[in-house]
């Protein structure tokens, strides 16, 4: 496909002035995939700097609070019961256990703690044990994040009484690739989670995760639908896949790394004022990787060894590479 072929021209208004739009075309942002590189990283950085300070990064530290047992059948989670990958199930982490991760994760530096449960969806009692870690982090002075599965209207309202400011459920993928991926919940129940979400007044993070195999098209048609939901995400993580042994993506072809930066720099420019996350798979990403996705708009991370139940770099890491590059994380 040729940039010409949908005449957008190279002083393209919604970049020009960063203009936060909720109609995205598939077909627009496949026009910004198939730009030359250095353009399309040049546009991405224009939009990051008019909302963002570019040499700032969001240090985010990721928990699982219930690990493994979940119904589901996403075909990339270790955490399946459909799949034998030897993450065995556990019961939910104690209030006490919870918050001191919560501490020592302040005190490595990050502003935002996410705890994440693998349920299909919570059930009552164990939602109030989750809002008790809610409002324990929130004493702390940190941003709270959790993920769930799907949630009802009257349980998101209970967690936004608990305080919580972010709460995280994925799109995934393209609506015509989901069924290639997960067949245990529909796309229209996540958008149903992520409305009860929204109306509760509880800011939204969702993304996706790319290199399941899916086409530049699906790649496309992931980013349009989520920058034309009638409120952008507050945060959209971006994820390489971690290809885990006995799940179904276990083998396959990585995705490119320019392909993926490519990504992160289509969700800046189509999503302006929205956090953009580096998120899972940079363990197998190069300094050089990552520096361009931090130049393409990303501007949040998760700090730590581990998240949930795959590898993430460890801190020392991040930190040469924050000095590397001159990067300083937000308070």
């Amino acid at each position: 496909m040729s940039v010409a072929a949908y005449d957008i021209p190279s002083s393209s208004p919604a970049v020009e002035d960063s203009a936060i739009r909720h109609d995205w075309t598939r077909d627009e942002v496949l026009v910004l995939f198939a730009l030359p590189f250095l353009e399309l990283m040049f546009r991405a950085q224009m939009v990051h700097r008019a909302h963002f300070d570019p040499q700032q990064v969001q240090v985010s530290t990721l928990l699982s609070i219930k690990t493994g047992g979940c119904p589901e059948d996403c075909a990339y989670c270790p955490q399946s019961v459909h799949y034998d990958t030897g993450v065995k199930a556990e019961k939910l982490m104690r209030l006490d256990a919870v918050l001191a991760e919560a501490r020592a994760a302040k005190a490595a530096g990050a502003s935002r703690f996410c705890m994440g449960a693998a349920w299909r969806s919570p059930k009552d009692r164990d939602l109030e044990q989750v809002c008790a870690m809610i409002e324990g982090v929130k004493q702390l002075g940190v941003e709270t994040c959790v993920t769930l599965g799907m949630l009802t209207g009257p349980q998101a309202r209970r967690l936004k009484e608990a305080g919580l400011d972010y709460y995280n459920h994925n799109l995934d993928t393209s609506p015509e690739y989901y069924e290639r991926i997960i067949t245990t919940r529909t796309y229209q129940d996540r958008l149903d989670t992520l409305g009860a979400v929204r109306d509760a007044g509880i800011h939204v993070c969702c993304g996706g995760i790319v290199g399941m195999g899916e086409s530049a098209d699906d790649r496309a048609g992931m980013i349009a639908t989520l920058a034309s939901l009638p409120v952008h995400p507050e945060s959209v993580p971006i994820n390489m896949l971690v290809q885990v042994e006995g799940t179904p993506l276990a083998t396959g072809t990585a995705l490119d790394g320019i392909d993926f930066v490519r990504t992160i720099a289509a969700a800046r420019i189509t999503m302006p004022a929205s956090m953009v996350r580096l998120s899972a798979g940079r363990e197998d990403m190069s300094d050089e990787t990552q520096a361009l996705c931090f130049l393409a708009g990303a501007n949040s991370i998760f700090y730590g060894p581990k998240l949930l139940t795959t590898p993430n770099p460890d801190r020392d890491r991040d930190a040469q590479l924050f000095a590397r590059l001159g990067l300083t994380a937000m308070e």
